[in-house]
């Protein structure tokens, strides 16, 4: 029977029975690696506050339909803002711009409509089904 020397013995027992690894290859213990992924990460962080990037998601502004309303009436947001209109109306209500640049299906109890406003300006909108509902969303 052929000795096996254990210098070649990638892993293995050693002559006292205990458990060996061998230093070299993919089984080499990783020292430092934790400390180099966080490293990135702070450089990565550090890179991303210097050039002004907002990493926060950004919410949503929220019009709710209530009573036959847009509430609120006017609302202000900033350019790249997602708007959320909410009904809390038993009846089906409408979301639709009157230049024509966003228009909702009837929206049900507690349905919802989102738009993102990418442009400044102001835009005026009403619920087709009851024209004297009326509101505003203001870009800046």
């Amino acid at each position: 029977m052929e000795r096996i020397k254990l210098a070649r013995v990638g892993r293995g027992m050693d002559r006292l029975g205990r458990f060996t690894v061998s230093r070299r290859g993919p089984n080499r213990p990783r020292r430092g690696r934790v400390a180099r992924v966080l490293l990135a990460a702070m450089v990565a962080l550090a890179v991303l506050g210097a050039v002004g990037v907002d990493v926060r998601a950004q919410q949503p502004a929220l019009v709710d339909i209530q009573d036959s309303n847009y509430i609120p009436t006017t609302l202000t947001v900033p350019v790249g803002t997602t708007v959320r209109w909410i009904n809390h109306d038993e009846e089906v209500h409408t979301v639709t711009s009157t230049t024509g640049q966003f228009a909702s299906a009837g929206l049900d109890l507690k349905e919802e409509y989102t738009y993102t406003f990418t442009n400044p300006g102001v835009y005026p909108y009403t619920c087709d089904l009851h024209p004297h509902m009326r509101g505003t969303i203001v870009v800046n």
